[in-house]
């Protein structure tokens, strides 16, 4: 048996209210008849008189083009939006994720809020859809850079054509050590994003992290023209040594790519129940424009000069999740002699 559309069933629906409220209306005046029998001299039983058949039919077919005209524009604000709706879930199951359905013109409560939720959720969904495709794009490019390399010198050694001496390999390993970085970097972004990132938190010597970060990149820093001033107070926090040796690995090496060689400061200090790590460098510092997205994954500012240095667009995004998963947070302003700052604010407790 077919089911009957909404439509119909409001119509029908109304229409048999109608008519059953007029004969209930009727049933209550032969009601008052009986009561008041011995009043009423031309009582003669509950069947109608012509005159009162008259007036009950009359009654009853305004009721139903009233009742009718009720339903079709009540079904009318619930079906419109509703087939939008339908038609809007059939084009995303096909595809089609810029797809939304409309509300239509002075839609119910209910049915305007469930428009509403299902255009946010194709939205999100769209923008989910967006974001991985760029995310696969993006890092397919960047990790062609150090295969290519490594495919380029290891089959010039199998053609003859490169000398498989100490030398070469340490440029091998120097790309290694980049792919692994990378990939790391990747893991600890789209761990945060999909709100998997796992911190092993244990209390440390804040100092004592720091200083082994500066030990392994002083040698590269001083190489690259930079003078290293530290300022650190001793202070134990409950963090992820492993993720907040990483962070700053990647400010130290984001300085070391595109800052001006220069003194570089890094420093701690307390700021109420926060501690700050601090890095500032001797410029040229972010350009305005670029400060908002500057922690954005796969952000540069300069994206061919970011290419050229090696950069994947990931170390400050990599600072971010690290603070931010931390319940702390990372910010970048100017010095007073025109570098840069940068901050990771981590709370003591």
């Amino acid at each position: 048996m077919p089911r009957r559309g909404v439509s119909t069933q409001i119509l029908i629906s109304m229409a048999a209210v109608s008519v059953f409220s007029s004969i209930v209306g009727y049933l209550f005046v032969y009601l008052a008849y009986v009561v008041a029998e011995e009043y009423v001299s031309n009582f003669q039983g509950w069947l109608p008189f012509e005159i009162e058949f008259s007036v009950l039919l009359l009654s009853i077919v305004p009721a139903l083009m009233l009742t009718g005209w009720i339903a079709i524009r009540l079904t009318r604000r619930i079906l419109a939006p509703l087939n939008s709706l339908a038609t809007g879930a059939q084009r995303i199951a096909a595809g089609d994720l810029s797809a939304r359905a409309d509300p239509g013109d002075l839609p119910l409560s209910e049915t305007a809020l469930l428009i509403s939720d299902f255009n946010t959720m194709a939205s999100r969904l769209q923008d989910m859809t967006n974001n991985l495709i760029t995310w696969n794009a993006a890092i397919a490019h960047e990790l062609r850079t150090p295969l290519t390399i490594l495919c380029g010198k290891i089959q010039g050694v199998v053609d003859g054509v490169i000398v498989a001496d100490e030398r070469l390999f340490h440029s091998l390993l120097l790309q290694i050590n980049s792919l692994g970085r990378l990939v790391d970097d990747l893991r600890v972004v789209s761990l945060s994003e999909s709100g998997h990132l796992d911190l092993r938190k244990d209390r440390m010597d804040l100092s004592e992290q720091i200083g082994s970060v500066i030990e392994v990149v002083r040698a590269p820093l001083i190489e690259s023209g930079f003078r290293l001033e530290t300022n650190l107070v001793d202070i134990e926090i409950f963090a992820d040594g492993d993720r907040i040796r990483q962070a700053l690995h990647a400010l130290l090496e984001n300085v070391r790519r595109y800052a001006v060689p220069g003194l570089l400061n890094i420093e701690t200090l307390r700021l109420n129940n926060n501690i700050l790590i601090r890095v500032e460098d001797s410029g040229p510092g972010l350009a305005p424009e670029f400060v908002k997205r500057a922690f954005e994954p796969f952000e540069r500012a300069d994206p061919s000069r970011s290419r050229h240095n090696g950069g994947s667009g990931l170390g400050l995004s990599v600072v971010r999740v690290i603070a931010e998963g931390h319940g702390g947070e990372s910010s970048y302003r100017r010095s007073s002699r025109g570098g840069s700052i940068f901050e990771i604010s981590l709370p003591l407790t």
